[in-house]
């Protein structure tokens, strides 16, 4: 199965397959710049949490305690990194981080790390619409 038969928004043009796949990491981490584990509510979580708390909240505290703030979107800002976090009703779905030259970068689930032109490109199917951004300084 191709990543374009998961994600809708995928095409050729508006991405690149960066690594393998891997079960090591995923895509919070990889936002975090951490590929030693995976980061999920109960496995590994840099804040108090309950195991089952998968909301939108739970991943903006986590993201908060590493130097992040909310902010108005995804537009590339001089002396910040941004993150684009996705969202179905109320759970988090996934994270991108921003590259320095404003593309995204994304580890998707446990395929491969991407980049990706837009926030919109990995948009649909499972992950639903960006709900979220943040960015702090670089």
């Amino acid at each position: 199965m191709n990543l374009t038969d998961l994600f809708p928004n995928l095409t050729g043009e508006n991405h690149e397959v960066t690594s393998p796949r891997t079960v090591r990491y995923n895509c919070i981490a990889w936002a975090a710049c951490n590929t030693e584990r995976w980061w999920q509510p109960g496995v590994f979580w840099p804040v108090d949490s309950s195991r089952d708390d998968h909301g939108i909240g739970n991943v903006v505290e986590a993201f908060r305690s590493l130097g992040y703030e909310e902010c108005d979107d995804g537009v590339r800002e001089e002396g910040f990194e941004k993150l684009a976090l996705y969202g179905s009703t109320m759970m988090y779905t996934h994270a991108a981080r921003q590259l320095p030259d404003g593309k995204w970068t994304s580890k998707l689930g446990q395929l491969e790390d991407i980049t990706h032109t837009t926030t919109e490109a990995i948009e649909g199917g499972d992950y639903g619409e960006v709900v979220q951004y943040m960015k702090r300084p670089l």
